[in-house]
């Protein structure tokens, strides 16, 4: 369990050096397996929009080579326009992207110069949050919020220094696979307030800022939540003690995650993917309940909980098409099994580019049920992880 220290703070405010807090989370019976800092020293990185794009298609692979603005202005020879090859495909003209200009520095000592590659001159470097050492992602760029300010420097606006534990979890302590297990853990070692973010709203200030991480009152609204339940029948009650979905209408696809955000995920080894998943994921990271978002469009029906059908299959999101047995537990609705309980969602109700409606899945499966079916299809995930420890 990866956790971030900053995020961790702001749970158990008043915490000594992360040294001191691994020492202690040691003596209450953790295995602490590391502790590292993260954001090494970066210097020459600036906010770019791209303002166009052309696909360069080589044998081994296709890059895209990019006309990147990093500067104001009209005329392009005085704009700070710059051609900059991109091996990447996860972005689209007018995204606000961190560009590593020539004479930059990435961690590791890495240098940045303009290179002739793939038949242009390369001006410099898109990032991923990996290059700006700000998480393991390397699957595609950092795309920054539109409104990050144009030339701006990037570290300041990631706040990037922080620390990291790496913190090995028995299974008998589920409770400490989020970051408010280890925050009360820690407030409890030094004898200090502990601030739940699972308590009922009415509880909670709303304070903070997006650079920190810390939401402030209205951003990132991602669309309104309806009020109204999706219809939920709970066949297997043994398997599934509690099961509760709420629509959340007016989602846009266009919505951007929040900076803050978006690097804690990254710090959390966790990839920001879009706005609903990456809400989703954050509920998972920061208090241990694993939820799950459904395409509204894409469900017939009322959502039924039940065991599988013989001879029933079920394409997972990671795409892979499995035949399920007579024990798995399914999320299921009028065209058949869209679900595994507590282990993953499938490819049919999945959330995309599109989706500006969504249902949003709260449950508690029973751990052994879950335990059995990741098991049985050789299907681990973060959520089965928490499931099976109850």
């Amino acid at each position: 369990m990866l956790i971030v220290m900053s995020w961790l703070r702001e749970y158990a405010e008043g915490l000594p050096p992360t040294r001191a807090v691994a020492d202690a989370l040691i003596r209450a019976g953790f295995e602490v397996e590391g502790l590292r800092g993260v954001g090494g020293d970066v210097s020459g990185v600036v906010v770019g929009e791209i303002v166009g794009f052309e696909l360069v298609e080589t044998k081994k692979k296709a890059v895209r080579w990019c006309q990147v603005r990093v500067a104001g202005g009209e005329d392009p020879s005085a704009s700070g326009v710059r051609g900059v090859i991109c091996g990447a495909h996860n972005f689209a003209v007018g995204d606000r992207v961190p560009v590593a200009l020539p004479g930059a520095v990435l961690p590791g000592g890495f240098a940045i110069t303009a290179r002739k590659t793939y038949g242009h001159v390369s001006d410099g470097m898109i990032c991923s949050a990996r290059e700006l050492g700000l998480g393991e992602d390397h699957d595609g760029i950092l795309v920054l919020p539109p409104s990050a300010p144009l030339g701006a420097d990037v570290t300041e606006l990631l706040d990037r220094a922080d620390e990291i534990l790496d913190i090995a979890v028995t299974p008998d302590r589920g409770y400490a696979l989020s970051v408010r297990g280890i925050a009360r853990e820690a407030a409890t070692a030094f004898r200090l307030p502990f601030t739940d973010p699972g308590a009922p709203p009415s509880a909670q200030t709303p304070t903070g800022d997006a650079a920190s991480g810390r939401p402030a009152t209205g951003e990132a609204e991602i669309g309104e939540a309806a009020g109204a339940a999706y219809p939920v029948v709970v066949e297997d009650t043994a398997g599934c003690d509690r099961y509760v979905a709420r629509v959340v209408t007016g989602v846009d696809p266009a919505a951007v995650t929040p900076l803050g955000w978006s690097r804690r995920l990254s710090l959390s080894g966790m990839r920001p993917i879009s706005v609903p998943v990456d809400v989703t994921n954050a509920v998972l990271i920061g208090l241990g309940q694993p939820l799950h978002a459904f395409d509204r469009a894409k469900l017939t029906g009322a959502i039924v909980v039940r065991r599988a059908a013989a001879g029933e299959t079920l394409r997972t999101l990671d795409g892979v098409e499995r035949t399920l047995d007579p024990e798995d537990l399914v999320i299921a609705d009028d065209t058949g099994p869209i679900a595994l309980a507590g282990v993953m969602g499938g490819a049919s109700t999945e959330i995309s580019a599109q989706t500006t409606d969504i249902v949003l899945e709260a449950a508690h499966f029973d751990p052994i049920s879950v335990a059995r079916t990741a098991r049985r299809h050789r299907l681990s995930s973060e959520a089965s992880r928490r499931f099976e420890r109850g």
